[in-house]
């Protein structure tokens, strides 16, 4: 019964984190779209004398504002500062927009964020990398990075191979660990890479610095 009501917590909360900012959205477009008239025109009227206003120039001043807003976050940083913030990166991250079932289709991983602290992720693909034209001796692994709690949103990171660890969890099991540990996995697994030696890949998991088990299939 305890597993039971646990389960449905977790849909719940699931349900929550992604209605939420889409609520929120649209609460916030209702009021502006309603608005923009009033608003604009409160705020031309600071530069423009009133006896110059007419109907129209709030709903064209608010417009404006939207239209610059799109370039700020289009064209600068600000997008990548907001795709940090919990829900407002639900629709302004500087990745691409995820869902919780592609996750659940996906590999989890674990890659070095910093050279003291890994971090979890999910492998997206292989990338062959050229220095010159000429093959290289290492590849790149596109990790998505997501970003908590809202898990949809996130950033694309490239990460050398040797830096990525594959993990045999499944992605249900690190979801519930990111989600504030909701379940925690009995032991984290690390899966070597399909043409790595075993003594290459004991080496390399060690410098990740966890306990974990090692699962050679």
């Amino acid at each position: 019964m305890k597993k039971f009501l646990k389960n449905q917590f977790t849909f719940l909360f699931y349900g929550f984190v992604f209605w939420l900012p889409i609520g929120v959205l649209i609460v916030i477009l209702v009021f502006l779209f309603s608005n923009f008239e009033n608003i604009g025109s409160k705020i031309l009227q600071v530069f423009i004398p009133a006896r110059y206003m007419h109907y129209g120039f709030g709903i064209v001043f608010g417009i404006l504002i939207v239209y610059v807003s799109g370039i700020v976050l289009k064209l600068t940083r600000v997008r990548g500062m907001l795709a940090r913030i919990p829900f407002v990166g639900q629709f302004l991250g500087a990745g691409e927009m995820m869902t919780i079932d592609r996750l659940l289709h996906l590999v989890p991983c674990l890659f070095l964020l910093s050279p003291t602290c890994p971090a979890y992720g999910w492998i997206l693909s292989e990338q062959k990398v050229k220095l010159n034209e000429e093959p290289s001796d290492f590849l790149l692994i596109n990790v998505y990075y997501p970003a908590v709690p809202a898990l949809v949103t996130g950033e694309v990171l490239p990460i050398r191979k040797d830096m990525v660890i594959r993990l045999g969890n499944s992605s249900r099991e690190i979801i519930d660990l990111l989600l504030y540990s909701l379940r925690v996995p009995k032991e984290i697994k690390y899966l070597p890479w399909g043409n790595e030696s075993e003594i290459d890949f004991e080496n390399r998991a060690k410098y990740f610095g966890l306990d974990s088990k090692i699962d050679n299939n």
